[in-house]
């Protein structure tokens, strides 16, 4: 892996349900709070996770878990003018939704992979390196 890694919207809600691909994810943070590793993620993509979990728990677990996850050691990354022109750029090819083209531009202008089970990143494998959690 890079010294540098992408998630998605995906991969957190996988990390915080502790669902199938959670040890992957779960690995990631550890060599982050190491030093081993840089975790990023867009804005837009945190965004995602903060409304599902206030919509599935409330605004205030939302909340308590956006920073525990910023706490690991999850750098949040801000969408520029730049990162979103790519991010339209993905868009405009179709068959992957706005946020995740954010993900993608992300992993682009890092020159690294995004982390994900989402299938939608099929679509975009020939652009940026997707590493897949939860399939085995």
């Amino acid at each position: 892996m890079p010294s540098s890694i992408v998630l998605d919207s995906h991969a957190l809600l996988t990390f915080l349900k502790r669902q199938p691909g959670y040890p992957e994810v779960a690995d990631l943070f550890h060599r982050a709070t190491d030093g081993e590793l840089s975790l990023g993620i867009c804005v837009v993509n945190l965004g995602e996770v903060w409304y599902q979990l206030a919509r599935g728990y409330s605004p205030e677990v939302a909340d308590e878990k956006t920073t525990e996850l910023r706490d690991l050691g999850l750098q949040v990354v801000e969408a520029d003018w730049a990162l979103t022109k790519q991010a339209a750029i993905y868009k405009s090819h179709g068959g992957l939704s706005f946020a995740d083209c954010y993900a993608a531009a992300l992993a682009k202008a890092w020159n690294t992979a995004v982390v994900t089970g989402d299938l939608e990143f099929k679509r975009i494998e020939k652009e940026v390196e997707v590493h897949w959690i939860g399939k085995k």
